[in-house]
């Protein structure tokens, strides 16, 4: 029945939300040499500072727009097919995953994790791609694949030569970063590394003999039963 998620009522903001939102204009222009952040640094302390009786009447607001935001809700959910339902509970999902993954990554950036280290082509792509012809980047990104793909293993040396060097680089600067984070108390960040197998214990060894001796014993057997045959 054409029902999207763009049609889900969106939640009602908060008593100091709908506050920046009905005061930024008024700051901004009486603060326009500051930046954002500044700015909501400002619209912050003004509500900290902000009569308790007139924040009541943000969170009246706030307790009205959530009432009617009950009633839509529950309107919307009305309409959803059980099929449409699970549909959007899956697209829902997805969104969440999708979310959590650019954080995850932005807070890698801003803890310093470094740049995985380049393949040979993407060094020869960046060497080269400025000054390579085509209408588009895709038709320069077409171009510079063929070019790679009908270069010489000679040619290719010296931008495969980087790339392990880049590799190395890599390595290092992981090790210094990993070693950086377990003192930050973020183990949780830090590379889960192979584990070599384990030797055999001399008691394992030892059953190991056992079973053997065993089994040869038991073919033993078997071949003087049959010999008495």
């Amino acid at each position: 029945r054409g029902i999207s998620s763009e049609q889900r009522p969106r939640r009602p903001l908060t008593a100091y939300f709908r506050f920046m939102k009905e005061t930024r204009p008024a700051f901004r222009e009486k603060h326009p040499e500051v930046s954002n952040i500044e700015l909501v640094k400002k619209i912050a302390d003004a509500w900290k500072e902000l009569p308790a009786s007139q924040k009541q009447v943000y969170e009246e607001a706030r307790k009205t727009d959530w009432q009617r935001y009950g009633e839509q809700l529950a309107a919307y959910k009305a309409q959803l097919t059980p099929e449409k339902a699970a549909a959007l509970k899956e697209e829902r999902k997805k969104r969440l995953a999708k979310r959590r993954s650019f954080r995850a990554k932005r807070e890698l950036t801003v803890l310093g994790k470094p740049k995985r280290p380049r393949s040979g082509f993407n060094i020869f792509v960046s060497e080269k791609f400025q000054e390579t012809e085509g209408v588009s980047p895709m038709a320069k990104l077409k171009r510079l694949f063929d070019a790679w793909h009908n270069m010489s293993s000679f040619q290719k040396k010296p931008y495969l030569q980087l790339a392990e060097d880049d590799k190395v680089r890599y390595q290092n600067e992981m090790l210094s970063w990993e070693a950086k984070m377990f003192e930050l108390g973020r183990e949780d960040l830090i590379r889960v590394r192979k584990q070599s197998p384990k030797k055999k214990t001399a008691e394992s060894a030892k059953q190991t003999e056992a079973a053997k001796g065993s089994s040869h014993g038991k073919k033993g057997n078997s071949k003087l039963k049959k010999s008495e045959e």
